[in-house]
């Protein structure tokens, strides 16, 4: 059985986020009192990020850089893996950008005594997308109806913003998600929910801090093209 020597790892991937980095830092120490470590995943930015979060003088603020861009999801897996291998009990992931609210990391802990994995259900909360351009609402619904239609499920599997409880879930179970992009996200949901226990608590997106969202026509293009390839691989091909 495993030793958990931490409780909690907030893990928070940047790619070029300089200008949000003290903003979440400030909403996290506002709402977390609990003991808690931070782990930045940054995926080779070239705004100054690096440099600004290395001069933070905090004991609980750790960073992994990458030697080059490889994806939202790899920034995810890598620091999942540090998680684990040091030990935390539970391992929350979530945006620089301040589109997550930390405010609602206490409510996904008092989940985590009985579930294995808890998201954010940004469909759980009238007008919770009233931030975003007409566009991207239309994108992030289709693809969670599409979802909900292949896997049936009601899982708002593509958030970023989660809880894994590390002592429930296997690593190895993880890392079944293969892609190092956006879908690692809704892979990961559904290759979890077939073997463990998947809540959801709604939440608000707020705006965006600063700066402006990484996503682009290519991610989108080949993340509706790799949630079918999820769908053939588990369902017709029995593979996770």
């Amino acid at each position: 059985m495993t030793s958990f020597k931490k409780n909690c790892l907030i893990i928070i991937p940047t790619y070029n986020e300089k200008n949000n980095i003290h903003f979440i830092l400030n909403k996290i120490s506002k709402y977390i009192k609990f003991k808690h470590d931070i782990l930045f995943v940054d995926d080779n930015s070239y705004d100054g990020t690096l440099d600004l979060i290395k001069n933070i003088n905090s004991k609980k603020i750790f960073l992994l850089k990458k030697k080059k861009k490889l994806g939202i999801g790899s920034a995810h897996k890598d620091g999942i893996k540090y998680g684990y291998k040091n030990k935390y009990r539970y391992i929350i992931t979530m945006d620089c950008d301040g589109t997550h609210d930390p405010k609602y990391i206490n409510k996904m802990l008092k989940l985590a005594n009985t579930e294995d994995l808890i998201i954010t259900n940004r469909f759980g909360v009238k007008n919770s997308l009233s931030e975003w351009n007409i566009l991207r609402k239309i994108i992030t619904s289709f693809r969670y109806f599409l979802v909900a239609f292949l896997f049936n499920t009601k899982l708002d599997s593509s958030g970023a913003y989660r809880l894994y409880n590390c002592k429930r879930i296997r690593l190895k179970d993880i890392l079944l998600a293969k892609n190092d992009g956006y879908i690692f996200f809704t892979e990961s949901t559904i290759i979890i929910n077939k073997i463990y226990n998947v809540s959801q608590i709604p939440v608000l997106l707020p705006k965006r801090y600063a700066g402006s969202s990484k996503m682009t026509f290519t991610n989108i293009f080949f993340g509706f093209f790799n949630i079918f390839y999820i769908y053939l691989r588990i369902h017709l091909f029995n593979q996770k």
